[in-house]
């Protein structure tokens, strides 16, 4: 009676670990006495000869990584603070087990090594206006070296760039004197415009003295306004000669 009730045991014992569910998202790699079968379980129920055989179980969902604060000197000797976040996921469950000893770390540490070598090849500048040049490129470097694990990098983006307080000032006193160049350029633009548009109006009146009369008038339209007293009297040149003291000869 006791041999039955031990044997009733160990058949639950081995039927319990012979069966096996794994979810829509997750994939069986089985070992048979040491060797990977072919293809990966799953999903649903799935029946292992255990002991003989060892099953891993390996999630397929996409992954976000979160790459630690990397400490970075770009090209032109500028020390930031950039972390990013990596997207990848399993494509290839017998490769990530056997290709690999734990893949999310390998991955892990990729994505910091790959990080702090592009961004050592990039100036400041690059990398604050080329974001996404910069993602497009850290990607296409991850996919192709955790591609023999059976791993796929879909996306990288960097999420934050840390600066210094002195860098920060040095960035607001360039903003500013480039404001202020700007500023200059378009005044100096204006003088040189209203320039042209008066020595233009000086050739025109040239050519027709009547012009002259004719703003002369228009100026005591503008001087004569409401509740104004002013009154402006035209004297000619030659009236004003006969009073100058002529010179000898």
């Amino acid at each position: 009676m006791n041999t039955m009730y031990i044997t009733v045991a160990l058949f639950v014992i081995w039927l319990i670990n012979s069966v096996r569910f794994p979810k829509e998202y997750e994939r069986l790699v089985v070992f048979r006495l040491g060797r990977v079968l072919a293809e990966p379980r799953g999903p649903g129920f799935c029946f292992i000869l255990w002991p003989i055989d060892q099953a891993t179980l390996i999630p397929t969902r996409l992954v976000a990584l979160d790459v630690p604060p990397q400490d970075v000197i770009t090209k032109d000797n500028v020390s930031v603070k950039v972390n990013a976040v990596v997207f990848y996921r399993v494509i290839d469950p017998i490769r990530s087990i056997i290709e690999v000893e734990n893949y999310n770390y390998a991955t892990s540490q990729m994505a910091q090594t790959t990080l702090r070598t592009i961004l050592g090849e990039m100036e400041f500048d690059e990398l604050l206006s080329q974001r996404e040049m910069i993602n497009e490129k850290l990607q296409t470097i991850l996919d192709r070296q955790t591609d023999p694990w059976g791993i796929k990098v879909t996306n990288v983006e960097i999420k934050h760039v840390d600066i210094s307080e002195e860098i920060r000032r040095a960035m607001a006193r360039q903003a500013e004197a480039e404001r202020e160049r700007r500023a200059k350029i378009i005044a100096a633009e204006g003088e040189f415009s209203a320039a042209e548009k008066i020595c233009q109006a000086a050739a025109l009146m040239e050519k027709y003295p009547v012009a002259i009369q004719l703003r002369y008038l228009q100026t005591l339209v503008e001087i004569g306004g409401d509740k104004n007293t002013t009154t402006v009297f035209p004297i000619p040149m030659d009236f004003i000669k006969a009073f100058m003291p002529q010179k000898k000869d």
